[in-house]
């Protein structure tokens, strides 16, 4: 595929605004902890240098909707990160309960096919019209060799923007996908829509599970709007002077 000028932008996506004054909006910070006490003390220990928080699998699995109503409560943003990926009226439905939680984006799969994603966009902006419905594309954790061995024989980065532009069409606000990947799809789809960007690791870290890692630095300047740091905050000693390194590596202020 030829890297081509950017097509139509969706008109649900015209004139996003997609940044805020506050440098802090950059960051979410992904609380992949076994309980509502551990998430608690996560936050407390970060402080203000951060305004959004993923709650995935395991913490939802864990402790269930009211961890995000009590983050909702506490004033934090929260990036729902479910995945949802089933049959329309199912997915639909499980958005719907989810938007009421006051969540401030959520994540499908893009390869749920056109009518999940429609059903999943409609649903969440009926109850919530700024809710952000974020595709992920291919996850972080997967090479070349995993697609192949489930039958998708594009290039990887072929395969991101082909799901991108299904998800954007559909309804989607943005998507999820590698930094690796976003400088092609910010060539192609263009720049109204949220790039959210996973397998974040400071300079030095480990690169633990995933496979696609980039710098903070890096994300930002492969067209992110939003980078997930997990452990390299949460697992250290001091998490809130290692949220305020973050936001330095990606150009931020040094005070807050």
């Amino acid at each position: 595929m030829q890297t081509a000028t950017p097509r139509s932008i969706p008109a649900h996506l015209r004139g996003a605004e997609l940044e805020t004054d506050d440098p802090r909006s950059k960051l979410i910070v992904a609380l992949d902890v076994s309980s509502s006490e551990l998430a608690r003390k996560t936050v407390s220990a970060i402080g203000d240098y951060v305004l959004t928080y993923k709650v995935g699998m395991q913490l939802y699995t864990a402790e269930g909707p009211q961890i995000v109503r009590d983050l909702v409560a506490a004033g934090r943003q929260v990036f729902l990160d479910l995945k949802y990926h089933d049959i329309p009226n199912t997915v639909a439905s499980g958005v719907t309960e989810a938007a009421k939680l006051g969540i401030s984006m959520l994540t499908v799969h893009a390869a749920g096919s056109e009518k999940m994603l429609r059903a999943a966009t409609e649903a969440a902006h009926a109850v919530n019209p700024n809710l952000k419905v974020l595709a992920v594309t291919v996850l972080t954790s997967l090479a070349q060799h995993d697609l192949e061995a489930i039958g998708i024989h594009e290039t990887l980065p072929d395969e991101v923007v082909r799901l991108a532009a299904l998800a954007l069409a559909n309804g989607c606000n943005g998507i999820v996908t590698s930094a690796r990947e976003a400088s092609r799809v910010r060539a192609e789809l263009g720049h109204e829509f949220a790039v959210v960007t996973p397998g974040v690791r400071p300079a030095g870290a480990s690169r633990a599970d995933q496979v696609r890692v980039v710098t903070p630095a890096e994300a930002i300047a492969a067209g992110a709007s939003h980078i997930v740091v997990g452990r390299p905050i949460t697992d250290s000693p001091d998490p809130a002077a290692e949220a305020r390194a973050i936001l330095i590596q990606i150009g931020q202020p040094q005070s807050m």
